[in-house]
């Protein structure tokens, strides 16, 4: 009844936009207050992910409104990134935007932290 009335206020957007948001934010407060540096990693990864796929995905619009079931497959999307079984947030921030970022923040003479080790 609660997911219906979601869906007829807002649309698939809304529905995609609080299974992106909504689950990941309450577990970082949570991170947060653990004391666990693996869980803050984890939801440091994927609020950069995120941070990614919203500005790709404003700047494709147009073509990502032709994608039959776009928002389907966009939950899908988010869940396998912050899901505990898959954590795709590290694979993507590995294999996709590491790799494409940091040479670029090395020419401008901007170096990444390293992690520390205790």
């Amino acid at each position: 009844l609660i997911s219906t009335a979601i869906y007829f206020l807002g649309g698939a957007k809304l529905v995609t936009d609080l299974v992106s948001f909504l689950y990941p934010a309450y577990m970082s407060f949570k991170a947060i207050d653990s004391g666990n540096p693996t869980e803050d990693t984890q939801w440091l990864t994927y609020w950069v992910v995120f941070s990614f796929f919203s500005i790709l995905e404003g700047t494709i619009a147009p073509l990502a409104d032709s994608v039959p079931f776009y928002f389907v497959l966009k939950v899908g999307f988010f869940i396998w990134l912050y899901h505990p079984k898959f954590l795709g947030a590290a694979l993507v921030y590995s294999q996709i935007i590491k790799p494409n970022v940091v040479p670029y923040l090395n020419s401008l003479g901007v170096t990444p932290a390293a992690k520390k080790v205790e």
